[in-house]
């Protein structure tokens, strides 16, 4: 078979991936093996792939390839999120190209189009990550609406209801104007923004008198139903139990009193506003004022706004802004920075809006999930110091708002039957929900057609809160083979910024449902950023197309130059050089592994001593780093593993063992020295091979005839074994010494061809061990222990040993002569010009010590120069 020279990832990873995926290798059935699962976190199921999915799915194949060959079941569970706010945004844009409008449309209609879209869009990330190399089971690939997902969500649902955890209420929500429902706490990003802070001048009724308020957000006027002062402010004694004109509008409102004023800010007067502020709201329920909502779900102003009914809320707040002006109403306008909350998906500005929502009561339920991780440490952070992360936001958790106004999730599984606001039921089926409003309003004579199901679904997250579990149909079937044998899940590898989201939410699900974890360790990455810091998105142009970055580098290269910058819970700090380095480490396997298929083996060749105790040491030096791998990996340091395992491949397998084992030029190479080192290279096949899964394989499968059960994703972990430590020691010390020759040889120009003889004072009491190999990479003809000094020799020194080569047919001394005379003519005209700048008492006093410093440095570091110079022209003469 004609080995190619040079490795050429585009013809060989679509072969070993289709080569995997017919053998079955990624499926996994319960067995006697110990388990070993990781569920992917969902992408969004119309997503492409970016490069924070590469970084994960990346970690994620390293840790289930690693597991598969330490002889676990490795499973690892595909599958996407229906996403239900990203995706209906989606399917309505795309209606809107084709002049649909979604309110022209029934749920059932709208539906057909999203999952029409979902069929066609659906399948694209989890085709891309296949070229990453990812070994997902993908014969168990999951879809956050599939129909037993959607059974296990709404049998929560109902059960979390019935235990007396989810209520319907009337309350104050963040609402995206844009996607038009409410979001979660979690789902607001909070931003410091520069705006304005207007004066506006209230008349008071009945007199002449006017009070001046200080308000962010002067088109909420309309919505004003009291005046709020500070009972212990003096300032306003004398407006206590009168009432104020609304601007505009002129509604008389009441003058109220409350502590919760802050008479520092602003006027020391505040507007009261409760549709449309959380704790106007508050402030309203405790004084009984009325609620007046003066926004359309767009944002836009209702009928309550009078001339500015149907305008954007951003539009009026320009033009009433002029209107007050030119009325006399605005009195000044100051800059202000506040902070302003923005949704997580649609970045609309979110408006707190009174709204009817399901929410789901946390404090008791989150209480196991704290311990868990805070107390037991039953749950692992890896890094630990997310554990403060995941303190503050358990610790003061608010009820989950559960309910959006959307069509694409979950239907909450609510059922009217009524005209009140409690006339419902929750059940599981319609039909469950008709008996129970039979027996709740004792009608017997109510049908199907007289209920009506709750319009809202459910948030994204409370179905992928069940995903460990509902993968394995846990939720509906808790007692399958299946979920009794992966369940609870090793490892799960996700971003930081969904540890609340997504994260705390599975643990806490875990311990309702199942008493237990639903992982043990959580593997937090960092956000990759670009080499300006700046975090990667479509919008900075700074984010590389993926699959255009694996048709470049390869998907080997890129793996690797994604985790060579990737320190757990660290940004990642992506440059393409990164992947060019990889690319640049798998041709340096190739080439030793072509360099190998080009020798020529002998049986009768008797083995060098040079070569067995290089492969001696390169035993040693493996088992070292196998000890270093396999810690890094307890700690979720892949960064690390993967440079321990990189260095040791490029520096001692490729620089040194190859090196000292390779046969003469024209030479065969004996067969015990082949075989071994070929077994050698196997098993540094087998610890690169999780993270560079095709290059290997493609090389494993090429060194000899395989079957499909010796295949290389299916190999044995390297067992460890005790490590000689006085080996490696003794080899560092040799590598010192021949790299000394070679800089002797350089600096000289000493031909390597040309053989010469060496001398050693051994001070040190070296063992003459590594002699062989230092004679062979050094070309010497011998090494001989000396107790003096050699005289009219080259020298160098390894810690105190000295070591001589004899100048005399080795170099032109006259030649060597001459060029120390030039240099250390330039080195004391050097000196000359740099102690002339020291000795002017204007230019050490006036400049900057840095500089001084520096000027001092160059002197002391030519006057050692002088002197080695000197010396060596004294040895020549």
């Amino acid at each position: 078979m004609s080995i190619p020279s040079k490795y050429d990832a585009r013809n060989v990873e679509s072969k070993w991936y289709d080569y995997w995926m017919k053998h079955n290798y990624f499926h996994s059935k319960p067995d006697s093996r110990e388990p070993y699962t990781i569920v992917i976190p969902p992408p969004n199921v119309t997503g492409v792939l970016h490069m924070g999915h590469m970084l994960n799915n990346t970690i994620q194949d390293v840790l289930i390839r690693r597991a598969r060959l330490q002889g676990k079941n490795a499973c690892w569970v595909p599958g996407t999120d229906h996403a239900s706010i990203a995706t209906e945004a989606k399917v309505v844009a795309k209606l809107k190209d084709q002049g649909v409008d979604k309110n022209d449309l029934t749920r059932d209609e709208f539906l057909k189009h999203a999952w029409d879209w979902t069929h066609e869009y659906g399948g694209v990330i989890l085709d891309q990550l296949k070229k990453l190399g990812c070994s997902c089971d993908w014969e168990r690939t999951k879809f956050t609406m599939d129909e037993d997902m959607s059974e296990a969500v709404i049998k929560v649902f109902v059960d979390l209801y019935n235990k007396g955890l989810i209520y319907r209420g009337y309350r104050m929500v963040n609402w995206d104007p844009e996607a038009k429902t409410t979001l979660s706490d979690e789902e607001v990003i909070y931003e410091e923004k520069q705006g304005n802070l207007y004066y506006l001048n209230y008349k008071i009724e009945g007199s002449d008198d006017t009070l001046t308020i200080a308000t962010t957000r002067p088109e909420t006027i309309f919505g004003d139903t009291a005046i709020c002062i500070n009972p212990n402010d003096e300032r306003f004694t004398h407006l206590k139990g009168k009432k104020a004109i609304v601007p505009l509008c002129n509604r008389v409102i009441p003058i109220i009193e409350d502590d919760y004023v802050d008479v520092e800010f602003g006027t020391g007067c505040l507007k009261v506003t409760p549709a449309h502020d959380e704790n106007d709201k508050m402030l309203g329920d405790k004084h009984n004022l009325e609620v007046v909502d003066i926004f359309n779900e767009d944002a836009s102003l209702n009928s309550f706004g009078l001339h500015y009914e149907g305008k954007d809320r951003f539009v009026v707040r320009k033009e009433i802004t002029k209107e007050l002006e030119e009325k006399g109403f605005l009195i000044k306008t100051e800059t202000h920075i506040n902070k302003v909350g923005t949704s997580e998906r649609t970045k609309a500005v979110i408006e707190p809006r009174l709204s009817d929502q399901w929410f789901l009561k946390m404090e008791e339920l989150v209480k196991p999930a704290i311990k868990a991780v805070l107390e037991t440490g039953d749950v692992k952070l890896f890094p630990k110091k997310f554990e403060n992360t995941y303190r503050h936001w358990m610790e003061n958790i608010r009820d989950w708002n559960i309910s959006r106004q959307l069509y694409w999730g979950h239907q909450i599984p609510a059922y009217f039957y009524g005209d009140g606001k409690e006339d419902f039921v929750v059940a599981e089926t319609i039909e469950d929900a008709l008996e129970l409003a039979k027996t709740k309003t004792s009608n017997s004579e109510l049908q199907v057609s007289d209920l009506t199901q709750d319009q809202d679904a459910l948030d994204t997250w409370f179905s992928s809160w069940l995903w460990p579990m509902s993968v394995f149909d846990g939720v509906r079937n808790p007692d399958n083979e299946e979920f009794k044998y992966y369940y609870p899940t090793n490892d799960l590898v996700t971003g930081p910024d969904i540890l609340f989201f997504w994260v705390a939410r599975m643990v806490i699900a875990g311990y309702e449902y199942t008493d237990e974890r639903p992982f043990e360790n959580v593997y937090l990455t960092g956000l990759v950023r670009d080499k300006q810091r700046r975090k990667m998105s479509k919008s900075l142009g700074n984010s590389p197309d993926a699959l255009k970055l694996i048709e470049e580098f390869g998907a080997d290269g890129v793996r690797v130059g994604l985790l060579l910058s990737s320190a757990a819970g660290n940004d990642l700090l992506f440059d393409e050089a990164l992947c060019q380095q990889g690319k640049g480490f798998g041709n340096k396997v190739w080439s030793a592994f072509y360099l190998t298929t080009l020798w020529e083996v002998s049986q009768d060749i008797e083995q060098p001593n040079s070569s067995k105790i290089a492969l001696e040491w390169y035993e040693a030096k493996f088992q070292k780093a196998l000890i270093e791998i396999e810690d890094h990996f307890s700690k979720y340091r892949l960064s690390d593993a993967l440079m321990s395992i990189y260095k040791l491949i490029f520096d001692d397998f490729c620089g040194w063992l190859l090196e000292i084992v390779k046969p003469a030029y024209g030479q065969p190479i004996d067969a015990v020295t082949y075989n071994k080192l070929i077994s050698i290279f196997e098993e540094n096949l087998k610890i690169m091979h999780p993270f560079m899964p095709f290059i290997t394989e493609e090389i494993w499968q090429t060194m000899g005839e395989r079957s499909p059960e010796e295949a290389l994703i299916v190999a044995k972990w390297p067992e460890q074994k005790p490590v000689n430590e006085a080996l490696i020691t003794e080899f560092d010390f040799a590598s010192q010494v021949v790299s000394g020759i070679r800089s002797v040889r350089k600096d000289k120009n000493i031909a390597f061809k040309d053989a010469i003889t060496f001398s050693v004072i051994n001070n040190e009491q070296i063992q003459p061990t590594f002699d062989e190999v230092i004679k062979k990479l050094g070309n010497l003809e011998e090494v001989a222990y000396v107790t003096e000094a050699v005289e009219g020799a080259l020298t160098f020194r390894v810690k105190s040993n000295e070591y001589f080569i004899p100048m005399s047919g080795a170099i032109d001394v006259e030649a060597e002569i001459n060029k120390l005379t030039e240099e250390l003519n330039y080195t004391e005209g050097f000196l000359k010009s740099v102690q002339k700048k020291l000795s002017n008492e204007r230019f050490v006093n006036n400049a900057p010590e840095q500089v001084v410093a520096s000027e001092k440095k160059k002197e002391a570091d030519a006057l050692a120069k002088i002197e080695t110079l000197k010396a060596s022209l004294a040895s020549l003469k």
